[in-house]
C-alpha cells in the first residue's frame, strides 16, 4: 500500500477516535480499541495477524506499566484516608506564615500531586483552599488558581502518573532520567505559574452562589462579617466531604487538624514528606548507580534493584501500610481495604494506556508510523518541537492529558526509533510530551470542569484564567526543556 493511502487512514482513524470521544461520548478505551482494529483492517494487516497484533500490544504495554499506575495509586490512597495529605497541606500554612498561605498550598499541591492523582487531590485540597479564603475573606481563586495548575503540572510531567508513565515506555525513556530533569522543570513551571496567578487574579470575577455561600457564608452579609473567631469550616461540593480547620493559635495561620472519626493523631509532615520522596529518591539512585558504578558493582546491582520503579513504590507502599496504617491502629483488613479502594478508580485509566499501546502497535505494524515518520521528517521541525505539538494538538482536540500522551507516543514512535536519540533527549522528549498535554485545557477536559465547579467558576472565567494559566505553564515547560536539549 502506498504511504499517501497510509496516511489517509491514519489521519481517518484520529479523526475517528476524536469522533467517537468527543461526539458520541465513547468510553476512550473502547474508542482506542476499535479505531485500532479499523485502522489495522484498512491498512491490511491480515485479519489472522489482527488479535496477536492487539495482544502484543496490550501485554508489552501494561507489563510495564500496570503495576507502577496501581501501587503509585495505593500509596496516594494511604496517604488520603490517614489524614495525612491534610496534615501536610495545613503543616506547610503553618510554616509559610499568613502572608504566604497560597505560596504554601501551592507547595502543598505540588509535593502532594506526585502520588496522588489530579481529581483526587483537587478534593482533598478545595476544601482547605476554602476555609483559608473563608479565614483572610480573599477570593477563593487566589488559593484555588496556583494550586490546582501545581498538581496539573505534576500530572502531566511525572511518575507515576499513568500519561507520563506510558509515554515513557512507549518511546524507550528512562523514568529515572526523566524525575531527574522533570522535578526541576515542573517545580520551576510551577513557581512561576504562582506569580502569573496572582496577576490573573488581581481583579476578583463572578462566583457561583452556591459556592459563595458554601465559602463565605450568607452573601448579603459576607463582607461585613468578620471570619469567625473559634472555627473556620468549608463545604466541599455534594459528596466531596468536609473539612474543619480548627481555630489558630496565630490568628490567620490554621492548625492540623484532627482526622475525622478518630482520637488518632495525623501523620507529621516529614513522615508524609519522607513517604512521598522515597520512592523519587530510589528511582533516582537507581538511575545514577546504572550510570556511574561498574557493570560487575554488587552495589549497582542492588541500587538497580530498588530503584526499578514498581520495587521502589513496593517499598514505599509497605512503609505507608506500616507507618500510616498499622502504627496508627489500622488492623490488616483496613489496610487491605483501603489499598483494594484505590485500584476501581484506576483500573480505566489502566486500560485506557493499553489500548493506547494497541493503537502504537497497529501504526508500527501496519506500515503508518514510518508513513507518518516520514512526513514528519519532511516538515524540518526539531523531534521535540514535534512532540510538544503533537501532544498540544491532541490536549486540544480531545480533552485528556492522559489520552493525548499516550496517543502522541504511538504517533511518533517510529520517528523516535529512526532518529537514534540518547536516553537523556528521550526523556526531554517526554518531558515536551508532558508540556503539551499540560496546555489548553479547556471545556472538553473534565478537569477544567471540576476545577471551575470547586471554585465557583462561569465558563468564561475558567477560560480566562484556568486555561491561560495552564497554556503559559505548559508553554514554560516545553521552553525549559527546549533549553536543555543542548545540554544532554
Amino acid at each position: 500500500m502506498s504511504n499517501s493511502s497510509l496516511l489517509i487512514i491514519a489521519v481517518g482513524g484520529v479523526a475517528a477516535l476524536l469522533l467517537l470521544i468527543l461526539k458520541g461520548k465513547v468510553q476512550p478505551f473502547v474508542a482506542l480499541m476499535v479505531v485500532s482494529i479499523g485502522v489495522a483492517l484498512a491498512a491490511g494487516v491480515h485479519a489472522a495477524d489482527l488479535v496477536k497484533t492487539i495482544e502484543d500490544g496490550m501485554g508489552s504495554t501494561l507489563g510495564h506499566i500496570a503495576t507502577i499506575i496501581a501501587l503509585g495509586a495505593m500509596v496516594g490512597r494511604i496517604i488520603e484516608l490517614s489524614g495525612g495529605a491534610h496534615a501536610f497541606a495545613h503543616a506547610l500554612i503553618e510554616k509559610f506564615g499568613t502572608r504566604r498561605t497560597a505560596l504554601a498550598l501551592t507547595v502543598a499541591g505540588f509535593i502532594l500531586g506526585i502520588p496522588v492523582f489530579f481529581e483526587v487531590g483537587l478534593i482533598i485540597l478545595m476544601p482547605i483552599a476554602s476555609g483559608v479564603a473563608r479565614a483572610a475573606r480573599k477570593p477563593l481563586l487566589v488559593y484555588a488558581l496556583p494550586m490546582g495548575s501545581a498538581m496539573l503540572t505534576v500530572h502531566a510531567f511525572l511518575p507515576p502518573h499513568p500519561g507520563p508513565v506510558a509515554a515513557i515506555e512507549a518511546i524507550g525513556a528512562s523514568q529515572g532520567l526523566v524525575l531527574l530533569m522533570g522535578i526541576p522543570i515542573a517545580a520551576a513551571v510551577t513557581l512561576l505559574g504562582y506569580l502569573l496567578s496572582r496577576r490573573l487574579t488581581r481583579r476578583e470575577y463572578p462566583m457561583d452562589p452556591a459556592v459563595y455561600a458554601e465559602v463565605y457564608g450568607d452573601p448579603g452579609t459576607a463582607e461585613d462579617t468578620p471570619a469567625p473567631a473559634e472555627t473556620t469550616g468549608s463545604v466541599a461540593p455534594e459528596g466531596h466531604g468536609t473539612a474543619v480547620l480548627t481555630k489558630p493559635a496565630v490568628p490567620g495561620v490554621l492548625t492540623k487538624p484532627a482526622v475525622s472519626g478518630t482520637d488518632v493523631r495525623p501523620p507529621s509532615f516529614g513522615m508524609v514528606l519522607t513517604l512521598i520522596v522515597l520512592p523519587i529518591l530510589l528511582i533516582l539512585l537507581g538511575t545514577i548507580g546504572q550510570n556511574t558504578l561498574a557493570a560487575d558493582s554488587v552495589l549497582r546491582s542492588v541500587l538497580t534493584v530498588v530503584g526499578a520503579p514498581m520495587v521502589a513504590l513496593l517499598i514505599d507502599l509497605g512503609l505507608c501500610a506500616y507507618f500510616l496504617g498499622a502504627r496508627r491502629w489500622w488492623d490488616r483488613a483496613r489496610i487491605a481495604e483501603v489499598m483494594g479502594s484505590a485500584l476501581p478508580p484506576v483500573a480505566a485509566v489502566i486500560l485506557v494506556a493499553g489500548a493506547g499501546g494497541v493503537f502504537g502497535k497497529v501504526l508500527v505494524a501496519s506500515g503508518i508510523g514510518n508513513a507518518v515518520a516520514d512526513v514528519l521528517e519532511r516538515t524540518g521541525l526539531p523531534i521535540l518541537l514535534l512532540a510538544f505539538l503533537t501532544s498540544l494538538a491532541l490536549r486540544a482536540a480531545q480533552g485528556s492529558a492522559t489520552v493525548a500522551l499516550i496517543t502522541t507516543a504511538g504517533i511518533l514512535t517510529p520517528l523516535l526509533d529512526r532518529a537514534d536519540l540518547s536516553a537523556g533527549h528521550l526523556s526531554l522528549v517526554a518531558l515536551a510530551m508532558g508540556a503539551g498535554a499540560l496546555a489548553l485545557s479547556h471545556v472538553n477536559d473534565a478537569g477544567f470542569w471540576m476545577f471551575t465547579r470547586l471554585a465557583g467558576l462561569d465558563v468564561a472565567t475558567g477560560l480566562r484564567t484556568w486555561t491561560v494559566q495552564t497554556t503559559a505553564m505548559g508553554l514554560m515547560g516545553f521552553a525549559f526543556t527546549a533549553a536543555l536539549w543542548p545540554l544532554v
